[in-house]
């Protein structure tokens, strides 16, 4: 009975030594995909920066200005050429 015993004991410790393997590689390869995913987080964050930086660029003001002027030839209308409606 104690041979059983002892038998059960050992078939226990290597399961259980087997499984403390196991979760390590698991918990090692979890990790290193987490870095992947925070990197590549990383590298989508500087260029949605980037990319907000050229929106606000080409939104801005002055150059929908300049461009109206310079590839589609509009201006302000001067004084006699504005006409008000009235209902």
């Amino acid at each position: 009975m104690s041979r059983l015993l002892l038998t059960a004991l050992v078939a226990a410790n290597v399961i259980s030594a087997l499984a403390v393997v196991y979760a390590r590689h698991q918990h090692r390869q979890l990790f290193v995909q987490l870095s992947r995913l925070e990197r590549a987080r990383d590298e989508l964050n500087i260029e949605f920066g980037r990319l907000q930086l050229e929106q606000a660029t080409w939104a801005e003001s002055n150059r929908i200005d300049q461009v109206a002027r310079d590839r589609l030839g509009m201006k302000f209308p001067e004084g006699p050429e504005i006409v008000v409606v009235r209902p």
